[in-house]
């Protein structure tokens, strides 16, 4: 169950939202989509878990195993720091909701959506951990690059969530090459929040 802060945090993250990203429309266009177009895209869905889970798996561990082998450490971990709680969950077994209406409005095509495990699978279990997998690959290789390439381009501030103490370059004693601005990112280098900002009016 969610706490009353965290229910807060949530409201107040979604409706900051479309201040910050352009809003995806898709339940807008609900009753315009054929029904054969909307059920043949169904099945599109589960086709990651025969051709991308496992190679997913497989780039973490990769990505990870070459990060513990240059020297990371203090990694986040999946199951851990990417993998929703149990518990934390909306629904449980006996509470989770099913729609009658969608069964009824496409036949028995979607008569499994009745069953309250069909939903259990979907928003417990593949969903939020294939989220948690992908987001996972995506902090690993932002280390990646954070350690061998701290060099700024417009997307590089979304790094933020996948700091480092030291680039490579900072390690391997050539941060001079580095644009001053790079050199003092704190994204990659622990030390830039330690010093004083120098104004251009100087000191």
């Amino acid at each position: 169950m969610l706490s009353q802060m965290s229910q807060w945090q949530l409201r107040h993250e979604v409706e900051e939202a479309p201040a910050k990203e352009k809003r995806v429309q898709i339940g807008s266009r609900f009753d315009e989509i054929p029904q054969w177009r909307f059920l043949a895209g169904i099945p599109l869905i589960y086709i990651p878990i025969l051709i991308g889970i496992v190679p997913m798996i497989l780039c973490a561990l990769f990505v990870r195993a070459h990060l513990r082998m240059v020297g990371a450490s203090n990694l986040k971990t999946y199951w851990n720091d990417f993998v929703p709680s149990w518990v934390s969950h909306r629904y449980t077994r006996k509470s989770q909701i099913v729609s009658d209406k969608f069964a009824a409005r496409y036949g028995s095509w979607v008569s499994i959506t009745r069953s309250k495990l069909f939903w259990i699978f979907n928003c417990k279990l593949y969903c939020p951990l294939s989220v948690a997998l992908l987001a996972y690959v995506v902090y690993l290789v932002k280390i990646v690059e954070q350690w061998w390439c701290p060099f700024g381009h417009d997307r590089k501030h979304t790094y933020a969530d996948a700091p480092i103490d030291r680039s490579f370059w900072h390690a391997n004693g050539d941060v001079d090459l580095l644009h001053p601005d790079d050199r003092e990112n704190p994204s990659w280098n622990e030390h830039a929040l330690q010093r004083e900002p120098v104004s251009e009016a100087g000191a």
